[in-house]
């Protein structure tokens, strides 16, 4: 009787524990799922130069693959329903299916046209015109590719006003017209691109490659339209640095002039260091955007070492795009569908 006198104690004064426990875990369980965000970095791995895209009601986010530049002879890709979720598609295209490009391929850069995808994208990292290398582009049926050389050569292979042909970005004007705007060594041109994505159209003046370099610039173009106003944003530092960052420019015309306006993405001394080199997604049903972007780990010192980021674009009321700020929590899960 002694004994089960003290097993019917020690039940009664453990249920209420086990039933304590119980009631306090599924609330945090409902506001995590309520709250879920994609975190910093949203995948894992080395990746940079990141360009995000909306492709068949999914984001998409094609990363150079960060390495050394002999290992760098790769893209993979990665896509979701939600910016939470990420699938990665491996090997989307290797230098095997680009005879000319020896090493170093990357910043990726994306457009779909006419139920193609065309991956632009630099290869072996020429320093003059001698050496052979430059911008190409790979074509696909899918998102996923697998992508093919469709030029069989470099689409650009020589410096034009004194801009490395590297970091090219496709932009699709109101009107329809494609340019490129590309370039590093703190120079960068644009030029229109022909309708089979070839080769170029000469402008009115007959000059092919147009300089537009804003103050500060160094490489990392990026182009979008909002309100009719062309907002041009690129990358200034050096990329292997903390002081990488992102400043930007407003005009009225793809052409510009841009007069530099400022920072708006850059290191957090808490967070991570080298945020730059980046893309933006625009959300059009919901008005939500997105920077997609690389940086550096904290008391990293090794360059390569570069992780894919994601965090929310805002603007003011005059316009001008609010400074970013860089999170490890990322952002909130957004379904497309």
């Amino acid at each position: 009787m002694k004994k089960l006198f003290l097993v019917s104690i020690l039940i009664a004064l453990c249920f209420p524990v086990f039933s304590q426990k119980a009631s306090r875990k599924t609330p945090k369980d409902s506001k995590k799922s309520a709250t879920k965000t994609s975190g910093n970095p949203v995948f894992p791995g080395w990746y940079a130069d990141p360009e995000g895209v909306l492709f068949k009601g999914k984001y998409w986010i094609y990363p150079t693959y960060s390495a050394p530049y002999n290992q760098q002879v790769f893209f993979d890709a990665f896509s979701s329903p939600d910016l939470v979720t990420w699938t990665k598609h491996e090997r989307i295209l290797d230098t095997t299916q680009v005879k000319w490009a020896k090493r170093a391929i990357w910043a990726p850069a994306i457009v779909e046209k006419e139920e193609k995808y065309y991956l632009f994208f630099g290869a072996n990292d020429i320093q003059n015109d001698q050496e052979y290398g430059g911008i190409g582009v790979a074509v696909a049926d899918k998102p996923e590719g697998p992508f093919k050389d469709h030029l069989g050569k470099p689409l650009i292979d020589k410096f034009h006003n004194g801009a490395q042909p590297i970091d090219q970005f496709v932009f699709k004007d109101k009107d329809g017209q494609y340019y490129m705007i590309y370039g590093g060594w703190s120079h960068c041109n644009i030029a229109k691109l022909s309708k089979d994505f070839k080769g170029f159209v000469p402008f009115e003046d007959g000059t092919t490659f147009k300089e537009i370099t804003p103050k500060g610039y160094v490489e990392g173009p990026f182009m979008f339209i909002r309100n009719g106003k062309y907002y041009f944003m690129w990358s200034e530092g050096g990329w292997t640095g903390p002081n990488y960052s992102v400043a930007y420019a407003i005009a009225d015309s793809p052409m510009g002039p841009f007069q530099r306006i400022g920072k708006i993405l850059q290191q957090d001394p808490q967070v991570a260091t080298g945020a730059g080199h980046h893309s933006v997604i625009h959300v059009d049903k919901k008005d939500k955007w997105y920077i997609v972007y690389h940086r550096r780990p904290l008391g990293e010192t090794d360059g390569n070492h570069r992780v894919t980021c994601i965090d929310m674009l805002e603007f003011d009321e005059n316009g001008h795009i609010k400074p970013v700020k860089i999170t490890n929590e990322g952002v909130a899960a957004q379904p497309l569908r």
